[in-house]
């Protein structure tokens, strides 16, 4: 439930408004010298600050308190806390009687008889992100292939150079948007993947859904495959390395990585979270009502998810790994 893998473990604690949110990291070779500046790095790409982001601005300083000895991982699992400082949790008092439309707050309710924490999303937050960032952070200073991230498209947007205005102007509405990111790693090795239910792009699958506001994943070329044809389609081999003359695959044959490219795009909704006053069914009443969604939120959380995707991958191909290890 809390837990994604089975070498490179990754188990997540903690809601938005609880005195801290963390990861255990279980299966970090032993011997990796961590550089936290790197993770720092990669925390900053998830930070608010850019046009569309949230006012709320955490210091993510991470406190690892196991797991590291000298300077090097150990081999046994590292725990790593960060604290929450900066909620203000009685904008969310409200949900108690009226859930947001697009959130959580109504499942959660009846899923936990509303013992659940709903402040801001509580378990259901995208406040949680910040361990994935952290985990994958470490995940890919173990692993030999090269990450990046783009956003290619967001909104109705024809020209990404006008983000920042594009931005403002659906702030100014009230409103939100949504978005795709790519995800490409490069320098790939041929043959990450378990048949049958621990196929490369299946586990992608499960770790991308798992992140809040997911709302589609495609590898390769996807759904826009669909006008192709079988003969357009087919990846080429070109030599006994198994590269592609095409990748409209992504990098995954079979569910096992084939050497090329692993391009992953990814749909993040618009935030459901917005400025406009909306009519909703308000539970205490027991009737539609109208009311605004208090809270400080992201216009295009789409803007910072990035580098969750990316390192929410790497913990992917960290697991992978391992497995393939055992091959050798």
């Amino acid at each position: 439930m809390n837990t994604f893998g089975t070498l490179f473990k990754v188990t997540l604690y903690g809601e938005s408004h609880q005195e801290a949110i963390g990861c255990v990291i279980d299966g970090v070779l032993p011997g990796l010298k961590i550089d936290w500046e790197l993770v720092q790095k990669d925390l900053l790409l998830r930070r608010p600050g850019a046009v569309g982001t949230t006012p709320r601005v955490e210091k993510d300083e991470l406190h690892c308190t196991s797991g590291i000895f000298n300077g090097f991982t150990t081999g046994s699992p590292m725990h790593v806390m960060i604290k929450n400082e900066n909620v203000i949790s009685k904008d969310y008092s409200h949900l108690v009687s009226q859930p947001r439309p697009g959130h959580a707050d109504f499942v959660a309710a009846k899923k936990y008889n509303g013992f659940h924490d709903y402040r801001g999303g509580g378990r259901f937050s995208g406040r949680l992100t910040t361990p994935i960032v952290v985990a994958g952070s470490i995940a890919k200073q173990m692993l030999p292939f090269e990450f990046s991230h783009e956003l290619i498209s967001i909104g109705d947007l024809k020209d990404m150079s006008l983000i920042d205005s594009y931005l403002k102007e659906i702030t100014q509405q009230g409103d939100s948007v949504g978005g795709v990111i790519q995800v490409t790693v490069k320098n790939m090795l041929v043959g990450l993947g378990e048949p049958n239910f621990y196929k490369l792009d299946s586990m992608i699958g499960q770790m991308m859904f798992s992140i809040p506001a997911v709302k589609g994943v495609e590898i390769g070329t996807g759904f826009d495959g669909k006008t192709l044809r079988g003969s357009e389609f087919n990846d080429v081999y070109l030599d006994q390395e198994g590269h592609t003359k095409t990748n409209h695959s992504g990098g995954v044959s079979g569910g096992i990585s084939n050497g090329n490219d692993l391009v992953v795009k990814v749909f993040i909704k618009p935030t459901s979270s917005i400025g406009k006053e909306q009519v909703s069914f308000n539970q205490e009443k027991d009737e539609l009502t109208n009311f605004e969604v208090k809270g400080r939120h992201d216009v295009a959380i789409v803007r910072r998810a990035g580098i969750v995707l990316e390192n929410a991958l790497a913990i992917v191909l960290a697991d992978l790994y391992l497995w393939n290890k055992v091959y050798q």
